[in-house]
């Protein structure tokens, strides 16, 4: 049993049961005789206090968040960093994809390291999951290509929380949450909006968002999104076409009761993309320069993905101010990709010297994941607290099947040949045989948490709470053996203290963890703990304009614990010094610090702006980088204005991404190099311009990279470089109704 949940004997679906039962218990004896129901809030747009809800608020910040902990607390109020990118930020920044977004958050950057596979990262640490609707969907990077090419057209807002953040994520690695928030029917009259919008490499976009009620009173109401993108790219022989519908329905079960249902599918079809990168240096050591246009793909190249997903939501308030939420989601992502992978180092002069591989791989990812929540206020010592608590269930399996490339030859693959030359739409595509079996797993998360916020003196508040977590993950692949990883009653506590210096200020500390199961057996052939992520922080808040424009700095400590590391060697099974097995040992993994600006929300009338800036080092136990493909340092700022008076029709807005260097050592760099593949400190500038033309037309401009800044994204294991986009320009109508 693991050292941390030794004392916690009952069983996790025990106590799963009792609080099934315990909910419309605790729900009444919280403070009400009389358990009458009280209705669900619905959304409403203040002049003075903003809600959770960004849309139609034309805000930078937002009043209240719950993807930390499951309290709905405001930012100031919430012991960790967290940055909310509204879908006010998300139109005047155009922002279309997930990628875009981490691309202009505080404390967080994308590793690009192919056209349609990224790393994301966070205080030196990968982040290894994607939520929605703070529901974890574990992500492969290796494997998939949908998640950071997802479109945000069906998200009210994206939020960030930094840090670990297991409480309700379950495993990870101690970097961010990023969750992504839907969109819902939440008007009671027929409104909608619809975007056209063009750009460069001949990019094209079509948006439409309607919301209408289904009953004359309004309690029952749908939604419908549909979005359509099509382009070339300024990669040779990359071209996109994404397709995204969701719709989803909300109905008022009488004054108290919600339900939500809803159901989407995004498609990518991604034609010419790289698999890999490009060579960063040549054979006499000297370093490429390549156009940011070279390519190599094949031009019979391509990677479709697509993902279907359906949720219900059921939430019962009561007169006392608890609410009990029912939650049911399923998730299906399928992608099937055929691909051309060119490694080596090639001659400067004749460009020769790359080999090449053909794959082909089907891979399929079914998550099935539902809830039960209860929330709200009860009375102890003379003072109102607050507690949440409920019980989680994911089960994950993933399948993945390769095909044989037959080029017909007999003689393997066919020679590169010139990469100098190279335009990929010479190399023959091979014929692909049928699908077998490659590799598979199966995870099953069951958790019970519980968190309370405790008013212990009119400035001073105490969050403290924990999840019980029961973790199964099975598999088995072509090239490794069966494995079974289980961990049961893995505790994961937090703890955060808030003191309110004034109205105005706060400062607040906290402490929490993830833990990250980890497939590896000690010399008695034991599995190891899982890795745990320790984060520390601490720092000052501040809420201005009644809450519309927030700021906080923070100091940060993330350690990792119970990192496998080689041991030696031991013979198991008898078989003799010939066939040995490598067996570990628990030891320290990576830290890292530093400190944390971030503010947004609007400075005056009309003045939106959010800014931020990072800088840690994290360092291995012995003292070296990890994950030096991301920058140390981050600088984010983007701020728009709408000019008064008779110049009110037009808003202007600006910005600038600026990213420390970062770096890696090539393994298979040519002799007499140091091996060092490097990118030096950068800064992209973006633009914005949006004339009302009328109250309800609207015409925007976005200029991204408009100084035309040449950089890129690294392949640390190969060698490889893939560049970032040069400077883009879009124009898009929007339509309101």
């Amino acid at each position: 049993m693991h050292a941390r949940a030794a004392a916690r004997r009952l069983p996790l679906n025990r106590l799963a049961a009792a609080v099934t039962l315990a909910i419309p218990l605790l729900a009444r004896a919280a403070g009400a005789d009389d358990p009458a129901e009280a209705p669900i809030q619905q959304v409403q747009i203040s002049a003075t206090r903003l809600g959770e809800t960004t849309e139609g608020t034309g805000s930078y910040t937002t009043g209240k968040d719950r993807t930390a902990v499951p309290l709905t607390l405001s930012l100031r109020e919430t012991p960790q960093s967290v940055t909310v990118v509204t879908q006010q930020r998300i139109e005047d920044q155009g922002l279309f994809t997930v990628t875009d977004v981490v691309n202009n958050v505080t404390g967080v950057s994308v590793n690009q390291y192919e056209t349609s596979r990224a790393g994301f990262t966070a205080r030196g640490f990968d982040i290894d999951n994607l939520q929605i609707d703070g529901v974890p969907t574990t992500w492969e990077q290796s494997w998939s290509a949908g998640e950071v090419l997802g479109s945000l057209a069906l998200y009210d807002r994206v939020d960030v929380v930094r840090g670990a953040t297991g409480l309700m994520t379950g495993a990870g690695n101690p970097s961010a949450a990023i969750n992504l928030v839907r969109k819902h029917a939440t008007g009671k009259t027929l409104a909608g909006t619809v975007e056209a919008g063009i750009g460069r490499w001949n990019q094209r976009r079509l948006l439409g968002d309607v919301t209408t009620p289904l009953t004359q009173d309004g309690s029952v109401r749908a939604r419908f999104v549909g979005e359509y993108t099509d382009g070339d790219s300024w990669v040779a022989l990359l071209s996109n076409r994404n397709k995204t519908a969701y719709a989803t329905i909300d109905a008022d079960l009488g004054r108290a009761t919600l339900l939500q249902v809803g159901i989407s599918r995004q498609e990518t079809q991604a034609n010419g993309p790289m698999w890999g990168g490009l060579p960063y240096w040549y054979t006499d050591g000297s370093k490429t320069d390549w156009d940011v246009s070279k390519t190599s793909a094949a031009d019979w190249t391509r990677w479709p993905t697509s993902y279907n997903s359906a949720f219900v939501n059921l939430e019962h308030g009561f007169a006392n101010g608890w609410k009990v939420k029912a939650t049911a989601s399923r998730g299906d992502r399928r992608s099937d990709s055929y691909l051309l992978y060119l490694s080596g180092v090639p001659d400067r002069a004749t460009g020769e010297g790359l080999s090449a591989f053909a794959g082909s791989y089907a891979t399929r990812t079914k998550q099935d994941n539902a809830g039960l929540h209860a929330s709200g206020p009860f009375e102890l010592a003379g003072r109102t607290h607050e507690a949440a608590f409920g019980v989680l269930h994911q089960k994950q399996t993933f399948v993945s099947d390769s095909r044989a490339a037959d080029f017909g030859t007999g003689a393997g693959m066919p020679a590169v040949g010139d990469f100098n030359a190279w335009t990929g739409t010479a190399y023959p595509q091979p014929a692909w045989g049928a699908p077998t079996f490659y590799e598979s797993s199966a995870t099953k998360q069951d958790a019970l948490y519980g968190v309370a916020r405790f008013s212990l003196a009119d400035p001073l508040t105490l969050i403290v709470g924990a999840r019980v977590t029961d973790y199964e993950k099975t598999g088995r692949g072509l090239y490794t053996a069966a494995y079974d990883i289980k961990h049961d009653r893995e505790v994961t506590p937090y703890a955060g203290l808030v003191y309110d210096i004034d109205r105005t200020y706060s400062v607040y500390a906290s402490y929490t963890d993830i833990f990250q199961p980890q497939n590896l057996k000690d010399i008695g052939g034991n599995m190891l703990d899982p890795i745990v992520g320790k984060s520390y922080e601490a720092g000052v808040k501040a809420e201005f304009l009644d809450g519309r424009l927030n700021g906080s700095f923070a100091v940060f400590r993330a350690k990792q614990n119970n990192l496998g590391q080689e041991a030696g060697l031991v013979d198991r099974d008898g078989s003799g010094p010939l066939a040995p097995e490598t067996y570990y040992r628990a030891a320290a993994g990576a830290t890292s610090e530093g400190i944390e600006f971030d503010a947004s929300g609007e400075l005056a009338k009309g003045w939106n702006v959010t800014a931020g800036y990072t800088q840690y080092r994290a360092k291995d136990a012995a003292g070296a980088d990890v994950n030096s493909v991301y920058p140390r340092r981050l600088f984010r700022v983007f701020t728009t204005y709408r000019l008064p008076d008779a110049w009110s029709a037009l808003s202007v807005g600006g910005g600038v991404n600026w990213e420390g260097r970062t770096y890696t050592v090539d393994p298979s760099a040519p002799a007499g190099t140091n091996g060092l593949i490097e990118q030096s400190p950068f800064s992209v500038v973006n633009l914005m311009a949006r004339y009302e033309i009328t109250r309800q037309l609207s015409a925007q401009l976005n200029i991204n990279n408009a100084f035309d800044r040449k950089h890129f994204g690294m392949f640390s294991a190969y060698g490889a470089i893939t560049y970032a986009a040069p400077r883009s320009t879009t124009l898009t109508l929007k339509y309101a109704f």
